[in-house]
């Protein structure tokens, strides 16, 4: 089993996330959400909704395309801690996990 960690940055491009997690071959894949806004979950703005959108349909594309299930969503690196990844894919740089 590898379980991978996505990395989705909230300008990214999730069709290049996608891909690299075929790549990689993912069986499990949690996806962390950089967002600079903590409530974002919960925001029934516009601009919440939008990203909530947008997740389900990452999630959707992850699970259609490379065969992984994803086990998760965490919406900041501290709910992480300890966490073990095999691999992580996306964001800005490593991840101190």
């Amino acid at each position: 089993m590898t379980d991978v960690l996505a990395i989705v940055a909230s300008s990214g491009d999730d069709e290049r996330l996608v891909e690299e997690l075929a790549r990689q071959r993912a069986d499990r894949v949690t996806v962390l959400v950089e967002h600079p806004c903590p409530g974002w979950a919960a925001d029934e703005s516009g601009f919440g909704r939008a990203l909530r959108d947008r997740l389900a349909r990452l999630r959707q594309a992850i699970e259609t395309r490379t065969g992984a299930i994803v086990v998760g969503l965490a919406g900041s690196r501290e709910q992480l801690r300890g966490w073990r990844f095999d691999r992580v894919v996306g964001g800005r740089g490593p991840l101190p996990v």
